[in-house]
C-alpha cells in the first residue's frame, strides 16, 4: 500500500487531493507532513507549486492564532490539546518557511518558480509576526543567500527588484547584513589567533569565507539608495507592512508633520545603513570585491553615510597599498579631502609614486588623471610641488604612447598655466643671464619651503639635468634646478597630433587673459584608436606627394645624416684604391720628375 500511496502523492492529481483534503476539514491533518515534503528542489516545479498554493492557504488563517517559534509542546505547562496543536502547526510552518528558502537560493529551481516562492516568503513576512513585519522570517532567507555554495545573483536580482524599494526591507536588510559581518569579522579574528598559536603568521584563506563575503557584497550593492529621502515626501516612504517595526523605532512620538516622521526614518536608515558598510569593510574582501568596493564607495556609499569620514581608515590603507588598488582608492579620499576635510599629510608623495608608464595602461586611468588634474588645481601648491609633477609627467613623457602624451600635455598645460613661478622651467637658458637670475630666485623660494637639501641649484653645466627620476619624495627631486627639455625633444613625435599639441607649450601661459585650461577629461580616455579616427577625420590643406625632380639613388641621401656613410664596403674600398692610384700618378712631386730634364 505505501509504494501506491506514494505514487499517488507525486502525481499532480493526488496533490491536488491531498489539498482539498487538508483545507476541508482539520480530519486531514496527516496530510500537512506529506505535502511539506514535496516542497523541495528534486521535485518537479508543477507539484512544488501546487503544494505551495495549498499550503498556503493553510497556514495564512491560521498564523495570528499559532504561538512564537521558541514555544513547542514541551515548553507548555498545559494539556490543552488545542495548545499542542497551535504548537505543532507552529512547528511545521517553520519548517515550511526553511522548505521554500531552500528552493528559492537552489540552483535547480527555475527562474519562474523562484518569484512564486519569493513572493510566497515575503508574503509570510508581511503578515507572520501579528501583522507587523516579520525580522526573523527575513534574517533567515538573508542568511540562507549570504551562505549559499552557489550563484546567488539571480535571486538578489529578483529580491532587489520587487522588494528593495520599500523602506523597511531595506531597513531590515541592513541590519541582518550588519549582524552577518560582525560574525564573520569574529570568525576571522579566532581564526587568526588560532593560526598565531600554531606559529603561523597570518590565518589560511578558506575558500568558503571569502564565497560569504562575496554574497554579501552582491546583496548590499543592489540595495537602493537614499536619494527618495533628500526630500522627504509621504508617497516617497513606502512600507511593505504598513504596521512595521521601522515606524514604531522612528515615531516614537506622535509627529503632527508627516516630513518630520520622514526625516526620522532617514536618519535612522542612515545609521544602519552606515553601520552595515563600516562592519562590512572590516572584513578580509577579496580582490576582485575590493577593487569593486573602491571604484563604487564615492558615489554608492560616500553620500549616504552619518559620517563619511569614518571610512578615513579604509581608504588611506588602500591609499597606501599602491598599483590600482591605489589609483581605484583616489576617489573616495578626494571626495574626504574636498567635501569632508579630511587631512592627510602624505597625500601628495603618495600620488607622486604612482605616476608610472604602467598606470597610462591601467583600466581606471581616464578617472585617475581627472583626479589628479583636480588634486593639483589649488594655487596654495608649492612650487617645488608642482614643479615636481610637471618634471615627472614630461619624462614619462618620452616613454608613453601617443594617447597618454596627449593627456600629459594636457596636465603640463593646466599646471604651467596655473603656477607662473614654475614656467622658468620652459624658457631656462644655461648660460645666459635670465637663466641664472630665475635660478637664484628659484633657489630663495625652495630654501623658503624646505631645508637646504630641497633648494635649488642653478645649472652650472650644459647637459646636465639635475632632476632625480628615481625619488619618490617630491621634495627631493631637484625639479626646480631641471628644465622641461623633454618639451622640445617631443616636438619631432613620430606622431602629428603629438608633435602638434605639444606647440602650444611654447606659448606665455602666465598671461592667463589669452589662455584657457585644457579639459583633462578630453583626452584621458584615448587610445591608439582614437587618435587615429580624430586623425583621419582632421581635414588637411596642403597634402604631401611623393614627387621628386631627380630619381634617388639610395634611401637616404648624405645631407640626412651627416658623418654617416650608407655604401657597401666593397665600393668603399674600391673609392680608397682609386683613390690611391690616383696620387700615386697625379701627385706633384711625380709630375715634376717626369717633366724635368
Amino acid at each position: 500500500m505505501a509504494p501506491k500511496l506514494k505514487m499517488k502523492v507525486c502525481s499532480l492529481s493526488g496533490v491536488k487531493t491531498l489539498g482539498l483534503q487538508l483545507l476541508s476539514s482539520r480530519d486531514y491533518i496527516n496530510n500537512l507532513p506529506r505535502l511539506l515534503s514535496i516542497v523541495s528542489p528534486t521535485y518537479p516545479p508543477n507539484l512544488v507549486l501546487e503544494c505551495l498554493l495549498f499550503l498556503q492557504s493553510f497556514f495564512l488563517p491560521l498564523l495570528p492564532d499559532l504561538p512564537s517559534s521558541s514555544s513547542s509542546p514541551l515548553d507548555i505547562s498545559s494539556h490543552d490539546p488545542q495548545l499542542i496543536y497551535r504548537a505543532w502547526v507552529r512547528l511545521k510552518f517553520d519548517d515550511f518557511i526553511k522548505s521554500l528558502i531552500d528552493v528559492f537560493v537552489s540552483p535547480q529551481s527555475d527562474e519562474t518558480l523562484k518569484e512564486v516562492v519569493l513572493d510566497a516568503i515575503m508574503e509570510f513576512v508581511k503578515v507572520a509576526n501579528g501583522g507587523k513585519f516579520s525580522s526573523s522570517i527575513y534574517h533567515k532567507l538573508l542568511h540562507s543567500i549570504v551562505h549559499s555554495s552557489d550563484a546567488v545573483l539571480l535571486g538578489v536580482e529578483l529580491l532587489s527588484s520587487k522588494y528593495f524599494r520599500y523602506m523597511d526591507v531595506r531597513y531590515f536588510t541592513y541590519i541582518s547584513l550588519g549582524r552577518f559581518a560582525r560574525t564573520l569579522e569574529g570568525k576571522v579574528i579566532s581564526d587568526f589567533k588560532m593560526a598565531k598559536e600554531d606559529g603561523i603568521n597570518e590565518s589560511p584563506l578558506n575558500p568558503s569565507l571569502d564565497h560569504v563575503i562575496c554574497n554579501l557584497y552582491c546583496i548590499i550593492s543592489h540595495v537602493f539608495p537614499l536619494e527618495s529621502l533628500e526630500k522627504p515626501s509621504r508617497p516617497s516612504i513606502e512600507m511593505w507592512s504598513e504596521s512595521g517595526v521601522l515606524s514604531r523605532e522612528c515615531d516614537h512620538e506622535h509627529h503632527p508633520e508627516e516630513v518630520t516622521s520622514a526625516d526620522a526614518i532617514a536618519k535612522k536608515m542612515k545609521s544602519k545603513l552606515t553601520k552595515a558598510w563600516i562592519s562590512y569593510l572590516r572584513l578580509p574582501l577579496p580582490l576582485d570585491v575590493y577593487k569593486e568596493v573602491l571604484v563604487n564607495l564615492h558615489q554608492a556609499v560616500i553620500p549616504h553615510l552619518t559620517k563619511p569620514n569614518m571610512l578615513c581608515d579604509f581608504l588611506t590603507r588602500s591609499f597606501d597599498v599602491g598599483g590600482v588598488i591605489s589609483v581605484m582608492a583616489l576617489s573616495g579620499l578626494h571626495v574626504l579631502m574636498t567635501q569632508h576635510g579630511l587631512d592627510y599629510p602624505n597625500f601628495y608623495e603618495k600620488l607622486y609614486a604612482l605616476l608610472v608608464p604602467s598606470i597610462f595602461m591601467a583600466k581606471h586611468r581616464a578617472k585617475f588623471f581627472q583626479l589628479l588634474d583636480s588634486c593639483l588645481k589649488s594655487p596654495l601648491l608649492p612650487a617645488y610641488l608642482a614643479a615636481s609633477f610637471v618634471k615627472k609627467l614630461s619624462r614619462l613623457l618620452l616613454s608613453v604612447s601617443p594617447s597618454g602624451a596627449l593627456v600629459i600635455i594636457a596636465l603640463i598645460h593646466n599646471l604651467l598655466r596655473r603656477h607662473p613661478s614654475i614656467n622658468c622651467l620652459v624658457h631656462r637658458e644655461d648660460g645666459d643671464e635670465e637663466g641664472k637670475d630665475e635660478s637664484k630666485t628659484n633657489t630663495v623660494i625652495s630654501d623658503k619651503i624646505d631645508d637646504s637639501k630641497t633648494s635649488a641649484m642653478p645649472c652650472q653645466k650644459s647637459g646636465i639635468d639635475h632632476f632625480n627620476n628615481g625619488e619618490t619624495n617630491p621634495k627631493k627631486s631637484m625639479a626646480m634646478s631641471s628644465s622641461l627639455w623633454e618639451m622640445d625633444t617631443i616636438l619631432q613625435h613620430y606622431c602629428p597630433p603629438v608633435s602638434r599639441f605639444a606647440l602650444s607649450l611654447g606659448t606665455d601661459l602666465t598671461v592667463r587673459a589669452r589662455t584657457s585650461e585644457m579639459k583633462v577629461e578630453d583626452y584621458s580616455s584615448g587610445s591608439y584608436a582614437t587618435v587615429f579616427g580624430e586623425e583621419i577625420r582632421r581635414r588637411v590643406k596642403q597634402v604631401p606627394l611623393a614627387f621628386y625632380k631627380a630619381t634617388p639613388s639610395s634611401l637616404f641621401s648624405e645631407t640626412d645624416s651627416a658623418g654617416w656613410n650608407f655604401k657597401l664596403e666593397a665600393e668603399i674600398a674600391q673609392e680608397i684604391n682609386e683613390r690611391d692610384i690616383s696620387e700615386h700618378f697625379y701627385s706633384p712631386a711625380k709630375r715634376q720628375r717626369k717633366d724635368g730634364p
